[in-house]
């Protein structure tokens, strides 16, 4: 994933990047929010504050500066069956929906805020590195699909001179972002390419889609709007409230911290420094409790947003802190100059994060890689586009996992002698555990074996209830041959749950209860034992 992020800055940042980077946000802030208002079924209004409460309140308390936080498609496609159920709830006309969207967003944010407090951020560590590229791959073909739209008026696709101008516009802005950074690289690219095809497109008089155009070919009006006010959500509180919106704040609560821990380990990947990934979680939290406050549609962490930051040279949390002031000043005071800003500027920066977000070493590693490790990048990107990220994520784990147990099942092994008392021994190489333990029992010739056998688990590791089950199993199978067996360099705990098993089997354990045992302790140990065991 190192190679397709050769374009990004490696500078540490400084406050002017940051400010341009944050300005270049805002402006791409505008069109996604709006967008993903309309999926939601709501306001475009209540997707811009959304944008804005999340960014600040992320830029300022979360564990990832220079990572840019808003309204996101993710969670939008949940929350449109949200209000849609709502206002069926509610009486014609009341708006209930919007109320109960703000009410669940109290609890996404209670649940993302005991997540961090409880340290659950570090679970992310758990998600292999086939199923970070997979997310990446995936997000990078989310996010180009979501741009094509953009060729689109009124759910028509543009025809003729309006698609060549489109598209003619598009490569420009394209061409200066790639341009700008060779001929002066703390230049904000992005910034200037956006605001060039923009004079360009009002000057010469370019008949385009602008941002006021597609807000109302949407259904919209316009991004004009005053300060998002304080109002407690108007729902029943009652048991059936809490039972409906639950399902839907758990499943909010967990794509939107899946989306953000992965957008926070790709941007400490981008930029080589290490995010806190628990004070992030109680960062979203408080973010979408105050949007359930105050009237925004909530969200998390953007990666397109975040690599245009990144990619633009912001590094700090200034960055995010002017992206959310900017994208406020638009709403207040500047929405007729936003409103005519060509959308053909907007979606060739998001092209060019694309082109960064995707990761191409992907079809390098193809036939380097385990085919394993394949399978699960190809599946993860598939769901990512196909579904949701929480769903891709939470597959390409269990995959991952299933495919991590097989393989080490596969490792368990014995090394069988018998020594000079006629003892026979066992010692046993790899983990034993659920998946092992079917492997392991083939090993043993209980019939065969003389009287006294000697398991040693020195070079072998005890990893689950299976384990010791099947321990308590192969003991019984000794006792009812007649046969006495020992168990050699067993765990404290492997010994104590052994040992509660005597009712249904005798077990004799030799105490040794340390893992970590030098070779000559052992044969020591193994010669003061022997004439015991004889």
């Amino acid at each position: 994933m190192d190679a397709n992020h050769s374009m990004v800055p490696s500078s540490q940042g400084s406050i002017q990047a940051d400010i341009f980077s944050g300005l270049t946000v805002a402006l791409a802030l505008v069109p996604e929010a709006v967008a993903f208002s309309f999926v939601a079924g709501v306001s475009p209004i209540i997707g811009l504050y959304g944008a804005f409460m999340m960014c600040l309140i992320t830029s300022i308390l979360g564990g990832r500066p220079g990572m840019i936080s808003g309204a996101t498609g993710a969670m939008a496609v949940v929350m449109v069956h949200l209000v849609a159920e709502g206002n069926a709830l509610g009486t014609p006309g009341s708006n209930a929906g919007l109320q109960y969207l703000f009410f669940t967003l109290l609890l996404v944010g209670v649940l993302q805020t005991l997540a961090g407090a409880f340290r659950l951020g570090k679970l992310i560590r758990m998600v292999p590195r086939s199923v970070m590229m997979g997310f990446v791959n995936g997000l990078a073909i989310v996010i180009f699909l979501s741009q094509l739209k953009m060729f689109k008026v009124g759910g028509d696709l543009l025809q003729g001179d309006a698609m060549l101008t489109m598209c003619g516009l598009v490569a420009l802005t394209m061409a200066i972002l790639l341009t700008v950074p060779r001929i002066c690289p703390k230049a904000p690219g992005a910034l200037i390419a956006i605001l060039s095809v923009s004079m360009l497109v009002i000057f010469a008089d370019i008949d385009t889609q602008t941002v006021l155009s597609f807000i109302q070919s949407n259904g919209g009006t316009g991004i004009k709007a005053g300060l998002p006010t304080f109002a407690i959500p108007q729902v029943p509180l009652t048991l059936e409230t809490f039972m409906f919106i639950a399902p839907y704040a758990c499943i909010l609560a967990a794509i939107g911290l899946i989306e953000s821990l992965m957008t926070l380990n790709l941007i400490d990947e981008l930029t080589n420094t290490h995010g806190r990934g628990n004070k992030e979680c109680v960062a979203q939290g408080i973010a979408n409790i105050t949007n359930g406050l105050f009237g925004g549609m909530g969200g998390c962490a953007m990666i397109g947003q975040s690599i245009i930051n990144i990619t633009s040279g912001g590094r700090g949390r200034l960055s995010g802190i002017t992206a959310a002031c900017a994208l406020l000043f638009f709403i207040l005071f500047t929405s007729q100059y936003i409103e005519i800003v060509p959308i053909a500027a907007l979606v060739g920066v998001m092209f060019i994060v694309v082109i960064k977000t995707f990761a191409w070493s992907t079809f390098k590693i193809m036939n380097k890689v385990p085919k394993w490790d394949v399978i699960v990048i190809i599946t993860v990107t598939f769901l990512t586009v196909k579904y949701d990220l929480a769903i891709a994520v939470l597959c390409g784990v269990i995959i991952s996992a299933l495919i991590f147990a097989w393989e080490n099942a596969l490792r368990i092994r014995a090394r069988k002698f018998v020594d000079e008392r006629g003892i026979k021994h066992y010692q046993i190489y790899g983990p034993l555990f659920f998946g092992s333990t079917t492997l392991f029992m083939s090993k043993f010739d209980v019939k065969n074996d003389p009287q006294e056998v000697v398991i040693d688990f020195e070079e072998s590791r005890i990893m689950d209830q299976s384990a010791i089950e099947i321990i308590n199993k192969l003991a019984a199978q000794y006792q009812r041959a007649g046969k006495t067996v020992y168990f050699w360099h067993l765990s404290k705990d492997c010994v104590r749950l052994i040992e509660k098993a005597e009712e249904i089997c005798i077990v004799n354990v030799l105490e040794d209860p340390d893992y970590f045992v030098a070779i000559d302790r052992y044969h020591e140990h193994q010669k003061s034992i022997a004439p015991e065991a004889a």
